[in-house]
């Protein structure tokens, strides 16, 4: 199996065009393989969120062995079909739409097609990969089209209980408020979110701090039985959260640790991290992890204090294991990490790659609506799209987006003062893809390498590389503090409030 280099897009597609890969008005493509049979084709529909059929939509069909690739339309019905696919040896095929105004995620019925992510050329697209196209028909391979007024999954508010400045996090109340009830000690050693609809182990410190080996390997062993359990449980029903999941357990109101008052965890660790299963993809030998005397997010060795890092093998980190159960007032986004190419292709089984949990995301996943704002598909946030137009102290950047209005920073959106907002951490946050293996605002500003070529789709203009983005959140361990996401590995960091940042608006 060969993909074409992230480096030359330009070239790939131009040497499609010279191959005589070519679209089809109608509903159907034809693919002419050079090594064996062409018989086979693969069928499939194009609806929107009420079923109603999406017209138009262009659905291409690449031929992984040879970079070669056909499209055709969907027709009035939403219906495609993409005929003349080679079969036998060397059939590996990836299927992904796109049409303007649209983000989508597949569903397939055929067993000999999966649902997954890959990388073309720095491009992270969502598809359905037939590995060896069979001789029969793949029918079924559908995409559900997500337009402008639509989303996959809803936040959830942060926590934050008190306001620090007009327009903050708690002024905003921004996202599904949490459940009056949030935890629930189910008397059998573990503790049901009813936010996340996930279920932890009630002792937080029962493995010991290790490696992170070490610690994915206790997780998947836990069982009923060890660690105070008489759930029944048995091993690998446990995983170690990913850093999604994690996440959702912090309280910003709270800290020591940064957990909900009442919530019934016993033995929190004030000494340690948290591991999650999510590989920092820019370096493959570290992993995400939450420190939760106050929520903020280990990338590297902590400046302020040596004892806290995350690399895989050398950090001593701690361990909470979760399971999945029915569903939460909300649903946790995916981080976007995958195995398989381009992604952590060497991913052990319990990870975030090898089994990719949460809400989708969508592919393309932002709506670029043509007035200075973007849709995000995922969320249904609508962010300004200049990411360089506000840098500010934290005060300053609060009053700045209060104040935004069509004709400033590339609005034309009609938007009026005091319908914009600063993001809430869980809402900046939101933007990651955790995919990339290189600095994520890059990739925002459609240049995967990192250099001064633009390869892929821009998405927002200008999203500064290695820089903090401010969050309305304050940071609850010393409020003239306020958190913030960096821009390249989107870990969450508090810095002083006095201090000059960017800041994105959202609404």
């Amino acid at each position: 199996m060969r993909f074409i280099s992230r480096l030359h897009l330009i070239a790939g597609i131009a040497l499609l065009n010279a191959c005589g890969g070519g679209g089809s008005s109608g509903g159907s493509g034809n693919l002419q393989g050079n090594n064996g049979p062409v018989t086979s084709m693969v069928s499939g529909a194009i609806v929107d969120l009420a079923g109603a059929p999406v017209a138009g939509v262009t659905v291409s069909v690449y031929h992984l062995n040879t970079n070669a690739a056909v499209s055709a339309q969907t027709d009035a019905k939403g219906n495609y079909s993409l005929s003349g696919l080679q079969t036998g040896a060397n059939s590996d095929y990836a299927l992904y739409v796109q049409k303007s105004g649209f983000g989508f995620y597949p569903a397939t019925s055929d067993p000999a097609s999966a649902i997954e992510r890959s990388d073309f050329n720095g491009l992270y697209r969502t598809i359905i990969r037939i590995a060896s196209m069979p001789t029969h028909t793949v029918m079924g391979a559908n995409f559900t089209a997500y337009g402008p007024s639509d989303h996959v999954a809803s936040l959830a508010r942060t926590g934050q209980a008190s306001s620090f400045a007009s327009g903050d996090d708690y002024a905003n109340q921004s996202g599904v408020a949490w459940p009056a009830t949030r935890f629930t000690d189910n008397a059998d050693g573990t503790v049901t979110d009813h936010l996340s609809g996930l279920i932890w182990l009630k002792d937080a410190g029962c493995t010991a701090a290790t490696d992170w080996s070490s610690a994915l390997s206790a997780a998947h062993q836990l069982a009923s039985g060890s660690c105070g359990l008489t759930d029944g449980s048995s091993a690998g029903q446990w995983r170690m959260p990913n850093a999604n999941e994690l996440e959702s357990l912090v309280d910003v109101s709270q800290t020591n640790p940064a957990l909900s008052s009442g919530a019934p965890f016993t033995n929190v660790d004030a000494i340690h991290a948290y591991w999650s299963s999510t590989t920092y993809m820019a370096l493959p030998s570290n992993a995400m992890a939450i420190r939760f005397t106050d929520g903020r997010w280990i990338n590297g060795i902590d400046p302020n204090d040596g004892s806290f890092n995350n690399a895989k093998t050398t950090s001593m980190n701690a361990l909470w294991p979760v399971r999945s159960g029915a569903p939460g007032a909300v649903h946790v986004l995916a981080t976007g990490v995958y195995n398989g190419q381009g992604g952590d292709a060497t991913a052990a089984a319990g990870t975030d790659a090898s089994l990719q949990l949460g809400a989708p995301l969508t592919s393309p996943r932002f709506i670029d609506n043509g007035d200075g704002t973007l849709h995000d598909t995922v969320t249904g946030l609508t962010w300004l799209k200049q990411a360089d137009c506000i840098q500010q102290t934290w005060s300053a950047a609060l009053n700045a987006v209060n104040a935004l209005a069509a004709g400033q920073c590339g609005l034309a959106d009609g938007s009026s003062a005091g319908q914009w907002r600063l993001p809430n951490r869980n809402e900046l946050l939101s933007l990651s893809d955790r995919a990339p293996t290189f600095p994520q605002a890059s990739y925002f500003n459609g240049q995967p390498q990192a250099g001064p070529a633009v390869i892929g789709p821009v998405i927002f203009n200008n999203y500064i590389v290695s820089e903090y983005y401010w969050t309305s959140t304050t940071y609850a361990g010393d409020t003239t503090q306020a958190w913030t996401v960096y821009s390249c590995d989107f870990g969450v960091y508090q810095l002083a409030k006095s201090e000059t940042h960017y800041a994105l608006a959202v609404r």
